[in-house]
């Protein structure tokens, strides 16, 4: 690829994944209940539902995960995925594209846990408020991943339960999504 396509590439991504976030983070806040007169919440509501509430009546929630939203940040992926190949005058093949979708949106959200529970370990080293939206919010969406360890992991005072969980997500980016990823390029290119 040469530097336009690169610079073209790059704007693809930020655009697709600044509204992938978006779902994602709608997709967090109502799997861990987080509190939705946190005012963070209202504004993933706001902007997310006018794209949803037409999806919601044929797919209803599974459990506590929105289906609508989850096919939504798939398609935004496959698109994304389609456009970049595409803009790299690569072949396309759809089974390819589908599971090259898949594979990114499964590293965005291990990608989206590892700063939601890096950032919610920072801030619970310094005294800030608890009660502020961000912090309401990051507390509401890391506890259910290190909840299991808490306590088990201790060493000398210090909890070491986030670090175990940022190593299991690190891995888990390594093992599944990028053979998933490193698939779905060879079946995008013919291979």
């Amino acid at each position: 690829m040469n530097y336009l396509t690169n610079a073209g590439a790059l704007i693809l991504q930020f655009a697709f994944g600044a509204l992938v976030t978006l779902f994602v983070l709608r997709i967090l806040a109502e799997a861990c209940r987080a509190d939705f007169n946190n005012p963070l919440c209202q504004f993933l509501y706001r902007f997310t539902n006018p794209v949803l509430r037409p999806l919601r009546k044929a797919l209803p929630n599974f459990r506590r995960i929105n289906t609508a939203a989850l096919l939504i940040a798939l398609l935004l992926e496959c698109l994304k995925v389609l456009l970049v190949l595409a803009l790299g005058g690569i072949p396309l093949a759809p089974v390819g594209i589908l599971v090259m979708g898949f594979a990114e949106l499964l590293d965005f959200f291990l990608l989206t846990w590892i700063v939601i529970v890096f950032a919610w370990s920072l801030l619970s080293m310094f005294s800030s408020d608890r009660y502020h939206p961000v912090a309401r919010l990051l507390s509401s969406l890391a506890e259910p991943l290190v909840r299991p360890l808490r306590g088990r992991m201790t060493l000398g005072g210090l909890d070491f339960s986030p670090t175990v969980v940022l190593l299991g997500l690190f891995l888990a980016r390594i093992l599944i999504a990028q053979p998933i990823l490193d698939l779905g390029g060879r079946l995008a290119m013919g291979g």
